[in-house]
């Protein structure tokens, strides 16, 4: 990714309440979550990681969610899932996703027998379910720590069912304090 590409970003788009992204970013680190779709099990379970982590994450970055959904579904997904009033930005159209390299997945990282475990570990035994598909279903997650323009620390899925420490990427190295 290409920082002027990244700023470019940044710049253009703004948090469900107007809040442009370069300025959350370049205020303190920022911890962007790109969540796959709503009715994803993956979604759900990376949704209640981040309700576990929250205090830890707040720490160190500010947390912004990126979805696919409507600025309303977003508010109520969010709200009813434990992360009332966290900024989150809706791009219905996944703009911000292909900027930041996030591709629409292939049937091995979507379909693959390590996603079918994992989907059962998550939807079955930990309870977070299955939904309808509620955009576009094949579009990969990713997470991304920037601060100031500079992109710290990232996370791109190999599977959609790979599972990040969210915390752990929410620290800031050092160098960029």
């Amino acid at each position: 990714m290409v920082a002027d590409t990244l700023h470019f970003a940044l710049s253009q788009t703004t948090t469900t309440t107007g809040v442009p992204l370069a300025a959350i970013a370049d205020e303190r680190p920022s911890l962007f979550v790109f969540l796959r779709h709503f009715g994803c099990t993956f979604c759900r379970e990376a949704v209640s990681d981040l309700v576990r982590m929250r205090a830890a994450i707040n720490e160190r970055a500010r947390l912004v969610v990126v979805h696919m959904g409507s600025p309303s579904e977003g508010t109520t997904f969010l709200t009813e899932r434990g992360l009332p009033g966290v900024d989150h930005v809706s791009d219905p159209k996944a703009r911000l996703y292909e900027a930041f390299g996030l591709e629409r997945g292939t049937a091995s990282q979507l379909f693959g027998p390590a996603v079918w475990k994992r989907g059962l570990e998550a939807g079955v035994l930990a309870g977070h379910g299955i939904g309808l598909l509620a955009a576009d279903g094949f579009r990969m997650p990713g997470v991304f720590l920037i601060f100031r323009g500079e992109l710290l620390r990232s996370f791109v899925h190999r599977n959609a069912g790979e599972r990040p420490s969210y915390a752990d990427l929410a620290v800031c190295p050092t160098s960029a304090r």
